[in-house]
């Protein structure tokens, strides 16, 4: 009769992988999802840019160009700031020969939202409906120094 010293043979513990990697996987998706909303809820501060097609002068549109400092100009003619039935005395001006003409908002990124207000105040009071802002396009910008 011979005598077995040591320990009884018991299997080696293992440990599965695969459910720790699956885990692992959703804690990365999960990260990357958040991370994406929360960059979506920031706001861009260097507008206007968007993809757009060449802006063209259509015979029903009214152009008016707000400037960084607040001045005004509708068809390229100068209009008091400070003044918003001026201004849509101008827009209405415009719009004699097409009641259902298009006002484009030319603004500059710099531009006070109270002078894009006034804009959409003078059009409302003028009885113009239908407006539009234009951008830049992105791919004829320069890169910021």
């Amino acid at each position: 009769m011979s005598m077995r010293f040591g320990r009884p043979s018991t299997p080696e513990p293992e440990i599965n992988l695969i459910p720790f990697i699956d885990v692992l996987l959703v804690v990365i998706i999960f990260l990357m999802l958040t991370t994406t909303y929360g960059r979506l809820t920031q706001l861009d501060m260097r507008l206007p840019k968007a993809d757009s097609g060449e802006q063209e002068n259509k015979p029903n549109e009214i152009r008016v160009a707000v400037s960084s400092d607040g001045r005004y100009m509708v068809q390229k003619t100068a209009v008091n700031p400070s003044d918003v039935m001026a201004l849509a005395q101008a827009l209405s001006l415009a719009a004699q020969n097409s009641p259902q003409a298009l006002v484009v908002i030319s603004a500059d990124a710099q531009a006070s939202h109270q002078s894009v207000i006034q804009v959409l105040e003078a059009a409302q009071k003028s009885g113009l409906q239908h407006i539009t802002f234009a951008a830049q396009s992105r791919t004829r910008t320069s890169p910021l120094p």
